[in-house]
């Protein structure tokens, strides 16, 4: 059902055309068919380039309600700075945490730490895809090359007991965008700018599976 899935979001939507899978690609460095420049929507290519300032205002919100000791906790996760060389995040299986910063509106919490769920990433015919394959909320897309320091995901959201993702851009309220940047030897991170749920920014870690 996994490549049933991805086929969908990418094969015959997101793509210029229906590629088939190589399971032969051996490195998650692997140029997309397309840069992610010619796959955005306007409104997320706004939201990748205000990343910086939603950043800071989710972590001035969730300090504001008395998160300032959890904040300080996560060390590199939660820094806007502390991103290094490395970023392209090889293939494999993850632990991915969700950290949602800054609540959307009144009443929703302005710090939310989530326990670890599996992710995947994977090499396909059409790029690198970051798959989150346990939870509620799952994330799916594909990771375009940005430079050392940022790679750009794209994709949607699959909800609940959903067994294929909509293609990136056909539903904007599903569509996703962040970047993924590497914060130390073996931890990466995922920033979600301004996501249609819940928070003003979604920091997602990814720890290599052992």
């Amino acid at each position: 059902m996994r490549s049933a899935t991805l086929f969908l979001l990418f094969g015959c939507v997101a793509a210029a055309g229906c590629a088939g899978h190589d399971e032969r690609a051996e490195s998650a460095t692997v140029p997309a068919v397309r840069t992610w420049r010619q796959v955005v929507t306007p409104a997320d290519r706004d939201r990748l380039s205000d990343w910086r300032t939603a950043f800071t205002q989710a972590l001035a919100a969730a300090r504001t309600s008395g998160n300032g000791p959890a904040i300080a906790g996560e060390g590199a996760l939660l820094d806007p700075d502390s991103a290094i060389d490395g970023a392209a995040l090889p293939p494999g299986n993850y632990r991915c945490r969700v950290v949602k910063l800054g609540g959307r509106s009144t009443g929703m919490a302005d710090y939310v730490s989530y326990p670890a769920f599996a992710c995947r990433v994977a090499v396909t015919a059409e790029g690198a895809t970051l798959e989150k394959t346990t939870g509620s909320q799952r994330p799916v897309g594909l990771l375009y090359p940005e430079d050392s320091r940022r790679q750009i995901f794209l994709g949607s959201m699959v909800l609940g007991d959903e067994t294929m993702a909509m293609g990136y851009g056909r539903d904007p309220d599903r569509n996703m965008a962040g970047a993924v940047e590497r914060i130390g030897p073996t931890r990466w991170r995922l920033l979600l700018p301004r996501p249609q749920f819940e928070s003003m920014m979604d920091v997602v870690e990814l720890i290599p599976a052992t």
